[in-house]
């Protein structure tokens, strides 16, 4: 009798541990911060979240043999609210993972709380190599596209010849000034002149001024360290002031397909930059490009396909780690290859970045466009592993040197 009540005893802890070890909290819970109405609003917010559903509902809505759960939210662009918004998810609400996280400063406080609190974030739209270098974290994860391979890629495409002017004009934050100095890790080099810098505000409504000292500058290339609104403001106003009749040329460091399309061809045509997916990459991209399209009302851009990506593969790495105790996962998630409709082969290294190929496209004329969103020509693969810095540069704590 002893006997047979301590093997129920038994089978009863071990079920109870089981059950622990699958979910914390009964289900799986993922977290989409973003931008829901401020200048990142077109490039993630609610595209990011239809992203993140879409990926929930394709793995069967449960894991574990547990819902998937899902929560969204605006930070503001603030960091502070973010960290905020983070904790109460993390402490109150059951959240395990959060993905997105436009906007630079936002990305690394919600990662570097997330550190403390051992839970993983996944930067969709955030562009800090800080994410991977010195403030990397063993739960953090950086999936889309950074500093380093935006400006890597400009330069590679751009500087021709020596001597080639350039002034940039950036944001007046930790994004911007990433953004320029990684470019100008690159074109200098190449024999490149930097001319000048001017800084403007987050979500400026007026860019003339800033635009007037790039264009008294006399530069060959003007690069516009910014993105979303800001960014479609920068194209429009310099095409009013002549700044490309002139023969300077715009170039925008980090571009989305949904910046393009707001654009429009007429003034965006010609332009060669940076993306880490667009929706004819291949059969794969277009098939799901359309499902979102449908679902959405607009084709999706290289951070909206991030999310999805990167919550498909959070999935399926909780599925083969067994459990959703970040550790865990976060080594199944390096472990297995990332193989979907955004990246072939991809590999999760230690410093949390995901290498994955980055392809250099063109903006087509309105002549070569065969519908609305057929914005985008490719120009070149470039493999991930010269896209991205290597493990060899990093200043990540965690690789060993």
């Amino acid at each position: 009798m002893i006997r047979k009540m301590l093997l129920v005893t038994t089978a009863a802890i071990a079920l109870a541990s089981s059950a622990l070890a699958q979910s914390s909290d009964g289900a799986v819970k993922i977290g989409v911060l973003t931008d829901m109405a401020g200048t990142y609003s077109d490039v993630s917010g609610k595209g990011s979240v239809t992203a993140a559903q879409m990926a929930i509902e394709d793995f069967g809505g449960q894991v574990l043999g547990k819902p998937i759960a899902m929560i969204s939210a605006d930070h503001q662009q603030k960091p502070d609210v973010a960290s905020a918004i983070a904790r109460g998810w993390f402490d109150t609400d059951g959240v395990d993972m959060i993905v997105d996280l436009p906007n630079s400063a936002v990305a690394l406080a919600v990662q570097g709380l997330a550190k403390e609190k051992k839970k993983i974030t996944m930067i969709a739209t955030g562009a800090p190599e800080l994410a991977t270098g010195a403030q990397c974290s063993p739960t953090g994860v950086h999936w889309v596209y950074d500093s380093y391979s935006a400006g890597k890629t400009l330069a590679l495409a751009l500087t021709r010849q020596p001597g080639d002017k350039w002034f940039f004009m950036v944001m007046d934050n930790i994004a911007g000034e990433s953004l320029q100095k990684a470019t100008e890790r690159f074109i200098i080099p190449l024999g490149a002149q930097v001319v000048g810098t001017v800084k403007h505000p987050l979500n400026s409504p007026d860019m003339s001024a800033f635009l007037l000292k790039a264009q008294g500058s006399g530069a060959k290339y003007i690069a516009l360290g910014n993105a979303g609104s800001d960014l479609i403001t920068a194209v429009k106003q310099a095409h009013e002031f002549g700044i490309d009749a002139g023969g300077q040329k715009l170039v925008a460091i980090v571009a989305f397909l949904t910046d393009i399309k707001a654009i429009g061809l007429e003034l965006a045509q010609g332009t060669v930059f940076a993306t880490g997916f667009f929706p004819d990459q291949s059969p794969e991209a277009k098939a799901w490009s359309e499902r979102f399209l449908k679902r959405h009302g607009a084709a999706p851009n290289d951070s909206q396909a991030g999310v999805y990506s990167a919550v498909t593969h959070y999935l399926k790495a909780v599925q083969a780690a067994g459990t959703d105790e970040s550790s865990a996962v976060m080594a199944k998630m390096r472990e297995l290859p990332v193989n979907d409709m955004f990246a072939r082969n991809g590999k999760l290294r230690e410093d949390g970045r995901m290498v994955h190929d980055t392809y250099l496209v063109q903006v087509k004329t309105p002549a070569e466009s065969k519908g609305p969103w057929d914005l985008l020509k490719q120009v070149v693969v470039i493999p991930g592993e010269k896209a991205f810095r290597p493990l060899s540069e990093s200043d990540c704590p965690l690789v060993k040197k």
